[in-house]
Formats: structure tokens, sequence, C-alpha cells
């Protein structure tokens, strides 16, 4: 029988002050806190995944690893580029939309919805909730 992925349950990162990088994701992105589970705190991502943030004495930042994180739509994109630049003072990264690192040297890239490059990745039904429609010069198609 061969192996079938349905996508990724979790990601892990490092930091070296759980609460302030609850905090952060909380402000930047709106995530819920989970209980329980391995790592210091646990943030839900989606409907089924969740971020573990593990604290450390010392980071070890890596050099190209990342994760990506998908939000509603360039509007919310927008938001997350004020609050980092503006209210973090963190730096993105010139050659892609929304791609930044943590206070702590995690790297994050952010997308939305309407990149229609990357709906495959998530569960038909929650994009048919999300509501998203794309429309093309050629003619226009929804996924509802």
């Amino acid at each position: 029988m061969a192996v079938q992925v349905h996508g990724c349950n979790h990601i892990v990162i490092e930091v070296t002050d759980a609460k302030k990088a609850v905090k952060f994701y909380s402000d930047v992105f709106g995530l819920t806190m989970l209980r329980g589970g391995e790592g210091a705190a646990w943030c839900k991502l989606g409907e089924h995944q969740f971020m573990a943030i593990f604290e450390v004495d010392t980071l070890q930042p890596d050099r190209v690893k990342h994760f990506g994180l998908m939000v509603r739509d360039e509007a919310q994109i927008e938001e997350v580029r004020r609050k980092l630049t503006k209210k973090y003072k963190l730096k993105l990264h010139p050659d892609f939309r929304c791609d930044f690192r943590d206070p702590w040297g995690n790297r994050i890239q952010v997308g939305d919805l309407h990149d229609e490059s990357l709906v495959w990745l998530l569960p038909y039904r929650e994009v048919q909730q999300a509501g998203v429609t794309f429309t093309t010069a050629k003619k226009s198609r929804s996924l509802t």
C-alpha cells in the first residue's frame, strides 16, 4: 500500500522567551493559543495544524529553513507587513511579498488565499467556506 500524506500536522520553532513569542504571534497573526503538549506553548494554525514554541537557552538560526503561513487576502498581508515593519521594526526580505525573520531568527513566508497557485494546498472544504473566487482575463471561475 502506498503512503498518502494528507498535510502537515505541526511545525516547531525555537525562541529564547516563550511568553514574548506568544504575544508576538498572537498580535501579528491573531493565533489562538492551545493547551497541553510538548513545548512551552502551542498556537492553532488553520483547522488541523499547530505550531509548537520551544524555549531554548541558545538559538541556532538556520540559513534557509522556513515555513509558510497563509492569510485571507492582500489586505491581511499588508496588515502583517505593517506590524512587522512599524511595530516590531523587522526587515522584510526584498525578493518576496512578505518574507521575514521573527525576533528569534525563524524565517516565515506569508501568502494569501488569492494566490491561485497555493489554493491546492488547502482542504477544498476550507476554500469553499472562505468564499475565495478567482478572476482571470480569459474567463471568471470560482472554487465554490
